[in-house]
């Protein structure tokens, strides 16, 4: 091999050290940012507590936010959505109409399961208490799917539980107690922050 095509050959291998070498640590730091990011601490915690602007729901519209890793949903309830929680026809139906085996703070032990002073918000974990699957809202009385003697709750697509619109269970479903209540409460009119008890 001569001089000249040594010198060619040798600044080829050097070429290539240097762009492997260079495309290895430009990949490296590729990889490394996200996983550094990922090290960082969370701006929020898990279990911080959510706010959330509910003046804006409109009567018998449910909202859906994200706590703890959870779907929480907020319903503004209507009178006539109110009106059902008593009705007798609805609470020989329930499993545990006075929530006596449910979860829930002790400030919404009441037939709405809601603060006394805000009865037309309902908030509850959208969680169905069998095994966990996200129930779906059927606040129209009389669905077809459902009966003619339902009232309006919620319906779980999975298994065919079916709780009231405070989230009382059922009798004769697979979900064994009322859907879950968070610790919540209102910091003004319009704001509830959920996660933080009512005093």
């Amino acid at each position: 091999m001569s001089v000249q095509a040594q010198k060619v050959d040798s600044g080829r291998r050097r070429f290539l050290v240097v762009a492997t070498t260079v495309t290895g640590v430009v990949g490296a730091g590729f990889t490394a940012v996200p996983f550094l990011a990922s090290l960082k601490p969370r701006a929020r915690p898990l279990s911080a507590p959510v706010e959330q602007d509910v003046a804006r729901i409109e009567p018998g519209a449910i909202l859906k936010v994200n706590w703890r890793g959870q779907a929480v949903y907020i319903v503004r309830r209507t009178r006539e959505m109110l009106t059902t929680l008593s009705d007798p026809k609805v609470i020989e139906q329930l499993r545990d109409p006075a929530s006596e085996a449910s979860e829930q703070p002790d400030y919404t032990k009441n037939e709405t399961r809601s603060l006394k002073s805000r009865p037309e918000f309902l908030v509850l974990v959208g969680v169905c208490t069998h095994l966990e699957c996200l129930p779906i809202e059927r606040f129209a009385p009389k669905d077809p799917e459902l009966g003619a003697d339902w009232l309006g709750g919620f319906y779980c697509p999975c298994h065919g539980s079916r709780f009231d619109l405070a989230g009382r269970v059922f009798k004769n479903v697979p979900a064994p107690t009322n859907l879950r209540i968070p610790p919540y409460r209102f910091i003004n009119d319009a704001v509830v922050q959920i996660g933080v008890d009512s005093l």
